[in-house]
């Protein structure tokens, strides 16, 4: 009897996946040397490959050098060597995965501390409650600036092809640049980019446009979308039903649908807590977060749709199949369980039921909860690289203050970079 979850995929530029799971993309903070991925991203995502997941799709590859997530985030744009990035996208399909690249550009969603830009569609700082002061004070996008950002989307596409991988993802969700001009909220233009929803989804459909000029036809398109904002007046399902029809029409591929920004961290991990309780009515809640919006919008998407957020138990991934969605996303599960879909694969009950348990974040400052929450996922990718077991009890707490700490040495060492490129 066939398993849905195990079933081939063809979308509709003519990629097929092998199965149904995808490894949905987390920002490891692991580049090496240059901003370079090196041998512990090589480690990384072989082990995910060999885990058994259809599709890989890489955390944030950041295209503008000078506008950062974080710093030791990826950079591939139009002066990275190709050659470190061929060896990842080789270790991504080693075990028989499709490896496709995040390409993002982060917006506001900078640190005050982080030197380089911070462009948003407008001149509006993030509103992250006690963690604000942390955060720079973004200058408003000009026109040119915004059609750079276009270019720079394709260039890192195109090169992105070249090294091998099978497709790129466009983000636009979470709160980044993208997501920032399609929400109301952070997008207060008057001009061509603000408005109406038309006006302010034009700069995703010029990147997919561009991406898609700058790449052979076969080559996967992608776009992550949040299914809803969930934050009064912002970006919603409604919006999120009429940008995917856009999309639809420039012929995309896959739309992940996934939420929140850092002012509404819907996805912090902390949704998993005791969620292998099989007889809790409420797990269902807390697994696919965004279940109920997904089931709406794939009643009507003219474009195949994947769904990220929380899922840890088979049971509930079928249930994402039989909603009418295509491909099931799994980050945090897969960070700490690199090989569930092999478990859930197998024919013993043990490895079917298997499901992941992760403690949760006892802090009442959601941002500050978010970050640890995401501290301790990357925790866990760092010792995968490194060929280590995973920790996934440990105190999310502590991977923050780590985190924080490395984070110093790893600004120091970005900003030097910069500078070197610079002269």
């Amino acid at each position: 009897m066939p398993d849905p979850l195990f079933e081939p995929i063809t979308l509709p530029g003519g990629a097929t996946l092998p199965n149904r799971i995808a490894k949905a993309a987390m920002e490891e903070g692991m580049a090496g040397k240059d901003q370079l991925p090196d041998v512990a991203l090589f480690g990384l995502y072989r082990t995910w490959s060999e885990g058994g997941s259809g599709l890989l799709i890489t955390g944030n590859v950041m295209f503008h050098a000078e506008a950062m997530t974080g710093p030791s985030g990826v950079v591939l744009d139009a002066h990275s060597p190709i050659a470190p990035f061929r060896k990842w996208a080789e270790s991504a399909k080693s075990g028989g995965s499709k490896a496709w690249m995040q390409i993002n550009h982060p917006g506001r969603q900078v640190s005050k501390n982080m030197p380089g830009v911070a462009w948003a569609p407008s001149a509006i700082k993030v509103d992250a409650g006690k963690a604000s002061a942390m955060m720079a004070d973004p200058v408003e996008l000009t026109a040119a600036q915004i059609a750079e950002t276009v270019e720079r989307f394709a260039t890192t596409a195109g090169r992105a092809e070249e090294a091998g991988s099978d497709g790129v993802e466009i983000h636009a969700a979470h709160g980044y640049l993208i997501s920032q001009f399609l929400s109301p909220l952070s997008n207060r233009r008057s001009d061509q980019w603000g408005g109406s929803l038309e006006n302010r989804s034009r700069l995703l459909l010029d990147v997919v446009r561009a991406v898609k000029d700058r790449v052979s036809t076969d080559f996967a398109v992608a776009v992550k979308l949040n299914s809803a904002d969930f934050q009064r007046g912002g970006f919603d399902e409604d919006d999120a039903r009429a940008v995917i029809n856009m999309l639809a029409e420039l012929n995309v591929d896959l739309v992940e649908l996934s939420g929140c920004s850092y002012e509404s961290p819907a996805m912090t991990g902390n949704a998993l807590e005791s969620a292998a309780q099989e007889g809790d009515s409420r797990t269902a809640a807390r697994e696919a977060y965004f279940l109920e919006l997904a089931r709406e919008l794939a009643d009507s998407s003219p474009v195949p749709l994947m769904l990220t957020g929380g899922i840890v138990r088979r049971s509930v991934a079928e249930e994402v199949l039989s909603s009418g969605v295509d491909v099931v996303g799994m980050g945090t599960a897969l960070a700490v369980e690199p090989d569930l879909p092999n478990r859930w694969r197998s024919a013993t009950e043990a490895g079917r039921s298997a499901s992941v348990e992760v403690g949760s974040v006892r802090i009442k400052d959601k941002a500050i909860a978010s970050a640890a929450a995401m501290s301790r996922v990357r925790y866990q990718l760092k010792r995968l690289g490194n060929g280590k077991p995973t920790r996934p009890r440990i105190s999310a707490e502590l991977t923050l203050v780590m985190e924080q700490s490395a984070s110093k040495v790893a600004t120091k060492r970005y900003s030097a970079w910069l500078k070197s490129r610079a002269s």
